[in-house]
This record gives C-alpha cells, sequence and structure tokens, in this order.
C-alpha cells in the first residue's frame, strides 16, 4: 500500500510539471473487470487507477483556477493588416476594407481580402485601427461601420472627422480606432466598411523610414478576440 500512495506522488508532481507546459485532458482510467466475489488485488486495482486519474483531473483544475490559469485556455483569435493605399472612386458607394496579411490565425481566418471568418460560435471583440489621411484643402468626415455576413451592423457606425491638409505634401493624418463586440455563430464572417466625403481621404499606409529606423505602418490592423460562448 505504502509503495502505492509513493506511486501515486510521483505521479502528481510528473503531472504538474506537464501542466504549465500544456494542459492535457486526463484519460479514462483502465479499470480492472468486476469479481463474481470480493478480490482484493482487483479492488487495490481499482483504487490506484481511479486515485490516478483524480488526481490528474484535480491539478487540471487548480492550474485554471490558479491566478494565472487564464494562459492555458485555447480560444479563438486572429490579427490582420493591409499594407496598401486604400481609396475610393466616389463618395456614394461602400467599400469593404481589405487586408494582404495574416499575422496570427487561430480559429479566425482571412478570405474574400476582407471577410474575417470564425470557426467557433461566440461573442468576439473586433478591433481596428485605420491610418487615415486627408489631401484636401477642406474638412472630410469618413465613416467607418461593421457588416455581418453582408448586413450592416445596426449602430455600428464611427464618423472620423480630418482636418484640412496643412500644406501641399502635408496632408493631415489621423488613427481612426474603436472596439466592438459581436455576436457570430459558426462559419459567420465579419467586414469593415467605410465611405469617404471626398475622395482626396483615403486610407494609406506607409513604408518603413529612417532616422530614426521606424517600422512600416500599415493602412489597417484588426484583430478578433473571442470573448465569450453565446447565450443559451
Amino acid at each position: 500500500v505504502r509503495h502505492r500512495f509513493v506511486d501515486a506522488r510521483r505521479i502528481q508532481q510528473v503531472s504538474m510539471t506537464n501542466l504549465y507546459q500544456q494542459l492535457q485532458t486526463p484519460a479514462t482510467p483502465d479499470l480492472p473487470n468486476p469479481q463474481d466475489s470480493y478480490d482484493r488485488l482487483t479492488v487495490a486495482q481499482t483504487n490506484a487507477a481511479l486515485r490516478t486519474f483524480f488526481l490528474k483531473l484535480t491539478n487540471v483544475l487548480q492550474t485554471l483556477a490558479s491566478p494565472r490559469g487564464g494562459k492555458y485556455l485555447n480560444n479563438p483569435y486572429g490579427a490582420f493588416l493591409d499594407l496598401t493605399d486604400q481609396v475610393a472612386a466616389n463618395t456614394t458607394t461602400a467599400y469593404a476594407i481589405t487586408f494582404d496579411t495574416t499575422d496570427l490565425s487561430n480559429g479566425v481566418t482571412l478570405s474574400n481580402s476582407s471577410r474575417l471568418n470564425v470557426s467557433q460560435a461566440g461573442i468576439y471583440n473586433i478591433q481596428f485601427s485605420v491610418q487615415l489621411v486627408n489631401t484636401t484643402n477642406a474638412s472630410v468626415d469618413i465613416d467607418i461601420w461593421f457588416r455581418k455576413n453582408g448586413t450592416n451592423i445596426d449602430k455600428s457606425n464611427s464618423r472620423f472627422g480630418l482636418a484640412p491638409r496643412k500644406s501641399i505634401g502635408d496632408p493631415f493624418h489621423l488613427i481612426g480606432a474603436i472596439n466592438f463586440f459581436v455576436s457570430l455563430d459558426t462559419n459567420d464572417y465579419v467586414e469593415l466598411m467605410w465611405r469617404t466625403g471626398d475622395v482626396g481621404a483615403y486610407i494609406e499606409h506607409y513604408a518603413a523610414s529612417s532616422t530614426p529606423t521606424r517600422p512600416a505602418i500599415p493602412s489597417v490592423i484588426a484583430t478578433v478576440t473571442f470573448v465569450s460562448n453565446l447565450s443559451a
């Protein structure tokens, strides 16, 4: 009996070491077949298998309930950006904001250059950062809103006011940023839409700069983060 308890403690120590690397669902215990009459060895084997299983299960639950247990959860997410200018042909058309780069993807994918697709139903936090520029001599408004499966999401629009350019060759710049919670079903997709009050105001990217060395400025950055399961 003492030998079995020593083995159980060793299993617990090994399990805790593995848990801090990656959580694993404990395998179903392999229990011996019941006997027609009481058999001490069979009962001991059953107890040992159950003890090992519940030790592993307890370790998983304790790790999840720890102060930083959330780091072991594998939630869907995605991060996307674009490194091109996005301009409008006119002021009366709604344009889908597009992306050309997937930075991170776990259950959230890009399709048709503009569609952010989710493979898991849930509530998602969608956040964007859009580099807006105004090259005209007048103030211009740009609207950015959300579409779900091709339909505008009610009350999701934001208007960004751009001041006139400072001078020829020195336009006015503004970052348009907001986050929005959206309920999505499996295989739903979301798009960011925009329209401009003047075609001289648009979405612009900038190449990497020097003196000092600075990274490129994407025209658009968007992240999609799983928040919660849908309520029943």
